[in-house]
């Protein structure tokens, strides 16, 4: 391998990126904008969420649930009269979730310390909003049990206490790594592997697509340079270009959402500055099978999708059928994105993620090595 060759094929590359002002801006502007979506619109967390009441106790003990509740920060309370109106309320989607306190609530606070059963409360949600019925009733269990002691603790009844638990035990629990149960956290890491698995693997394969339909591309296949220099000609540039992406929405994270990685920031870049070339290597793999650009933007979105889509980037790996399990243990994106969510949420270090990097080295030498064949075969 000719290094002066391969200088001169990335200065070419970079000079034709730049000449590219529209190309350029899509390379910068997109993963920002899928950064700011992913993560700060596309929200998990339960933050002033429409809570529907009917209080029939209506007892100063009910109302100081309710207050309680509504002091969390998490729901904003509506009364409702009657329990149908808030039933109709709930599958008319003015409310995402309702509460119905019963009307002996104060009663039984006051005789559980006689014996007397402790009081129930009922939580209604649309089991169709699966993450958002799961989190509310999460958050609203909490609540309510802590909201009953503080009850108890000012002299108006008994603890309420979750169903199996004696009165006389204190539960305590700690949420390690994300103590807030934040949800931006988990969706920024995740964003990084849904950036660099799609959008690096669609310019790749277009840009080059393009140039084959050009002949720019067999001519300079007709060049004294090997396959091996063409590739990394290809590669390095637009490598460079997304990890500059990536300190970019790193920066971006950390001061628009308030997120850093709780572990080394240089390995988090270097980790992604691979797994970039991987998913470039891909891009070079569909532009060598796609006769158009507009069937390697087809390809692309076959391929990318579902990989992300696999690879846990939303949904978790272990709910997913056995198969599908295993099948996901071959996508470098799988193996990325546990490591970039390793990094931005527990602060796991190069050695506490060795298996990991083993087998995202492996998957995207492998693709490397496919590209480099491919390169060969259109030669």
């Amino acid at each position: 391998m000719s290094w002066r060759r391969l200088r001169t094929l990335i200065v070419r590359e970079v000079r034709a990126t730049l000449r590219d002002p529209f190309t350029l801006t899509i390379l910068i502007a997109v993963p920002l904008a899928a950064l700011l979506a992913f993560s700060f619109v596309i929200s998990t967390e339960v933050e002033h969420l429409p809570l529907g009441v009917h209080d029939a106790d209506a007892s100063p003990a009910s109302r100081r649930l309710v207050t309680e509740l509504e002091a969390s920060g998490s729901f904003v309370p509506r009364p409702y009269a009657t329990r149908p109106s808030l039933e109709a309320a709930l599958i008319g989607g003015e409310v995402g979730v309702g509460v119905v306190i019963p009307p002996d609530f104060e009663r039984k606070l006051q005789e559980v310390p006689h014996g007397g059963r402790r009081p129930e409360v009922q939580v209604l949600y649309d089991g169709a909003e699966a993450v958002l019925a799961g989190n509310s009733e999460a958050f609203l269990t909490a609540l309510v049990t802590a909201s009953g002691a503080s009850i108890s603790s000012r002299g108006l009844g008994a603890a309420l206490q979750v169903p199996g638990v004696s009165a006389r035990v204190r539960v305590v629990t700690r949420a390690l790594f994300n103590p807030r149960l934040a949800g931006t956290p988990f969706m920024v890491a995740g964003t990084f592997g849904f950036v660099l698995s799609f959008l690096t693997v669609l310019i790749t394969a277009v840009s080059i697509v393009n140039e084959r339909l050009g002949g720019t591309f067999e001519q300079l296949q007709l060049t004294p340079a090997t396959n091996l220099e063409i590739l990394l000609g290809k590669l390095l540039p637009l490598g460079a270009v997304f990890a500059l992406d990536v300190v970019i929405m790193l920066l971006a994270a950390g001061l628009v959402l308030g997120v850093w990685p709780a572990g080394s920031v240089l390995l988090f870049v270097g980790v992604s500055s691979f797994y970039v070339l991987t998913s470039l290597a891909l891009g070079l793999i569909i532009s060598a099978t796609s006769a158009t650009a507009a069937e390697a933007v087809q390809k692309t979105v076959l391929t990318s999708i579902p990989l992300v889509q696999l690879s846990g980037f939303a949904f978790p790996i272990r709910n997913m059928p056995r198969p599908v399990q295993w099948l996901a243990e071959i996508f470098p994106a799988t193996h990325y994105i546990r490591v970039s969510r390793a990094i931005y949420l527990r602060g796991e270090g190069f050695f506490e993620l060795l298996p990991e990097l083993g087998a995202l080295f492996l998957f995207g030498g492998l693709l490397v090595a496919i590209a480099l064949r491919s390169l060969g075969k259109r030669a």
